[in-house]
């Protein structure tokens, strides 16, 4: 079997579509896999959304990443769990999709989206209409097996010598090859936003250890991403730096900005949100 709609598909069933704006469905991380990082319950939410905006415009266009206002990490996903999937579009037309999302595990919301926009794009740039015209009636119907994923392959980053409690910096170096290239996308291999964003994440936490707290004890949680925006698509094998800036703090919280570019240009950038919690 092809890894197309397998190697990074996060939707297994279609539940419900009411007038083309709000969706719903799940997706079992397999039981299999080391690790499901919250960004892929974030790009599961994504994926449901897309589902809806293409089957509006009868699999024309589909939407990309491009904007996320804010995305709210309240739980860690885990393996074996069943992700409850729902999108709501705000509109839609040919150019953007705007949406609101969740990821549910037993009806409690682990990861929810807030204020997200992405472009639509023609779909015969990056993928088979019929194929997925086909994969949405199925999914619409007795839905998947779920097991597809296998989980991610490790991606090479690098940290800067030069780091301070407010500066630091590292380099990616996008895979060549890589499983869910098959899935995003076939026609135009891209490099996942939300991948880009589970490497940034990775970062800031990391930084984030380093910073003062006030209580014995105590420890930094993510709590939220503000202002995404992924201004460009990056190709297979392409070398990417992120610069990452203490934007403030204070005793409850810190903000880290977080910015990746291919050379000058700006592929994108966020502002990581931490919470400080006492270790109790």
């Amino acid at each position: 079997m092809g890894l197309h709609f397998r190697a990074f598909s996060f939707v297994d069933r279609i539940t419900s579509l009411d007038d083309k704006v709000r969706i719903r469905g799940r997706y079992t991380i397999p039981a299999e896999v080391s690790a499901f990082p919250a960004s892929l319950a974030a790009e599961a939410v994504g994926q449901m959304a897309a589902w809806a905006a293409m089957a509006a415009v009868d699999f024309r266009r589909r939407p990309v990443a491009g904007i996320g206002g804010t995305v709210e990490y309240l739980s860690s996903p885990r393996t074996g769990q069943v992700l409850e999937l729902s999108a709501d579009l705000e509109s839609l037309d040919d150019e953007a999709i705007a949406y609101d999302g969740v990821a549910s595990v037993n009806g409690f919301p682990i990861v929810q989206l807030k204020h997200c926009v992405g472009p639509m794009i023609p779909v015969e740039e990056f993928d088979d209409p019929q194929q997925l015209r086909d994969r949405f009636a199925l999914l619409r119907g007795p839905g998947v097996a779920a097991g597809g994923f296998r989980g991610l392959p490790e991606i090479h980053v690098v940290r800067g010598k030069n780091s301070s409690l407010e500066t630091r910096s590292a380099t990616l170096q996008v895979p060549i090859a890589a499983d869910f290239f098959a899935d995003h996308f076939p026609r135009r291999p891209v490099f996942p936003g939300s991948l880009l964003m589970h490497v940034n994440l990775e970062l800031a936490a990391e930084m984030a250890t380093e910073l003062p707290l006030s209580a014995a004890g105590g420890r930094w949680r993510l709590r939220a991403v503000h202002d995404l925006k992924l201004r460009a698509f990056v190709p297979p094998g392409e070398l990417l730096e992120t610069e990452l800036r203490l934007a403030e703090q204070s005793n409850k919280g810190a903000t880290i900005s977080v910015e990746t570019r291919n050379a000058k240009r700006l592929v994108g950038g966020a502002r990581v949100e931490f919470v400080s919690e006492d270790g109790r």
